[in-house]
């Protein structure tokens, strides 16, 4: 018998590599410009964020994946610098609660993991801020003199919180930030898809790229 009955394994190798090669091209291909949609859509860089702490459950949960929008793009109204705060809600909400969500540098600090908590209200600079603010959250402080950050004394910012914190993040001697500055604002959180952060995280774990917390 003739042994050109058939192709040998070697002639058929080149094409499964190329096809091969070709499938890798065309998936990093689809993911870049998947990318590149959001990105146009959002503003922000990277515009999907993965959530590695529990402090917005149960409106937006560890392990989540959260879709991040430069904040003016679609500003509602009663916004602050293009954020609206719960005090300025009036019917207004995002994840089951009034205000935006915000993705933040604390401290304006772009070395430390951003925080996703919500803006609660705004203060200008000077203000005692104490009197707007709910006593629920404001730890053991009676007045001003005993709230940290409070005066504010370095330009106005916003008050935030997690949903699942007790007290504001400007509160306390080990306060997550002082007041939060609109240009510290990364942007606003837009949508979550459950779970899916997961993978990113455990990414991340290995890797270590940005990740933000709920603080």
């Amino acid at each position: 018998m003739s042994g050109d009955d058939g192709p040998s394994s070697s002639d058929d190798e080149p094409p499964r590599v190329v096809q091969y090669g070709m499938d890798i091209i065309g998936s990093a291909g689809a993911v870049i410009l998947v990318g590149l949609l959001l990105f146009t859509v959002s503003g922000v860089w990277p515009p999907l964020v993965a959530i590695e702490s529990a402090s917005m459950d149960p409106h937006i949960e560890k392990g989540d994946l959260v879709f991040v929008m430069e904040e003016e793009r679609f500003a509602g109204a009663n916004d602050e610098a293009g954020v609206v705060t719960a005090q300025a809600a009036d019917g207004y909400t995002k994840f089951q609660q009034p205000g935006d969500v915000i993705v933040f540098q604390p401290n304006g600090n772009d070395r430390r993991t951003p925080i996703i908590h919500r803006a609660m209200f705004y203060v200008e600079n000077g203000t005692n801020w104490y009197s707007r603010a709910d006593p629920e959250y404001v730890g053991d402080a009676d007045n001003c003199e005993e709230l940290a950050n409070c005066p504010t004394d370095d330009g106005g910012g916003f008050i935030t919180k997690g949903d699942n914190n007790n007290q504001y993040d400007q509160v306390g001697n080990s306060s997550i930030s002082e007041p939060v500055k609109p240009e510290w604002v990364i942007g606003t959180a837009e949508y979550r898809v459950p779970l899916l952060g997961e993978i990113r995280l455990g990414w991340n774990r290995a890797t270590r790229p940005t990740v933000v917390t709920a603080g």
